[in-house]
């Protein structure tokens, strides 16, 4: 079998009625074969169902509780039978233009481990969607009081690629994991994606093991796919705490325990910057967010 397509879904039943579909199109203009498999991340809005009814050449496994992205898309990849693995997100559209443009670059080039493409947004505009590898000095700036103060750091342009337009092909950036082209001997070779990172920084770890053991990935422009970016991610309650739990994990394991150390600190610096904004808006009498629920979220954060 030449190519096995896996999509992990979590709820958003429109969408993945939009994305098999056009996986569907692409496969049948392109004449190649293939499977589908659908991973069921413990959808309660009849996702499942959706897939049973109306997709019945897909093959759907499915978790009877929600595991999070890199549970869903390993189990997923672990029963694929292709030669070539495309692990696609649920909220994405593809054509066969694409799909035919991704095939052919890995046939064309057998350095290559992990191709993927440009995204677009619903509306048809370019998503820079892919950064740089995090460093200590990244936890520092990202998402703390300095990316306020000072957005057009050194270090944030680095991390953001600021000065890359996502025009041109390039190989030395980080592309997202909401479609990946693979060969089947580079995902056996690197290994799965870490389940400790539930749901973010799995793909970069990943990607950062792929150029420790020296393989290679390129950012395809030509190759353009819709995503439909967050569709499902932001629907999580833990959305922000999940992140900072997988983020900090990801400095762990790549930073030892200085890291984690590192990301603790300037973790707790932003919280307390964000609760001494609010107890002074409401010191002025404006309304701020309610304090106590991040503050249980911070807790647990520091425990993790």
């Amino acid at each position: 079998m030449r190519l096995s397509v896996v999509v992990p879904v979590w709820n958003r039943a429109d969408r993945l009625r939009t994305c098999l579909r056009s996986v569907e199109a692409a496969l049948g203009e392109l004449a190649i074969d293939a499977e589908l498999i659908v991973v069921d991340d413990g959808s309660t809005d009849g996702a499942r169902e959706l897939v049973a009814e109306e997709f019945h050449g897909a093959t759907q496994l499915v978790n009877e509780r929600n595991r999070g992205f890199a549970v869903t898309a390993n189990r997923g990849l672990a029963a694929a039978r292709g030669e070539r693995l495309l692990l696609l997100n649920s909220d994405t559209e593809v054509d066969a233009e694409a799909l035919g443009t991704l095939l052919a670059a890995l046939d064309a080039e057998p350095e290559l481990s992990l191709v993927a493409p440009a995204m677009l947004d619903g509306r048809g505009r370019l998503q820079r969607s892919c950064m740089a590898f995090p460093t200590l000095a990244t936890a520092l700036w990202f998402g703390t009081p300095l990316e306020r103060w000072q957005p057009d750091s050194r270090e944030l342009a680095r991390y953001k690629l600021a000065e890359f337009d996502h025009e041109t092909r390039r190989e030395d950036v980080q592309p997202p994991a909401a479609c990946w082209l693979l060969r089947r001997d580079a995902w056996e070779a690197v290994g799965p994606f870490d389940e400790r990172l539930e749901l973010f920084f799995n793909d970069v770890d990943w990607c950062r093991r792929l150029a420790s053991s020296g393989g290679r990935l390129a950012y395809l422009p030509e190759a353009r796919i819709v995503h439909h970016e967050g569709a499902s991610t932001a629907l999580r309650p833990d959305f922000v705490e999940r992140w900072h739990v997988d983020r900090l994990r990801y400095y762990r394991e790549h930073h030892g325990l200085v890291g984690a150390a590192w990301v603790k600190l300037v973790v707790g610096w932003t919280f307390a910057d964000w609760w001494a904004r609010g107890a002074w808006r409401r010191t002025l009498g404006g309304t701020a967010e309610p304090s106590a629920p991040l503050a249980r979220a911070f807790a647990s954060f520091l425990r993790s």
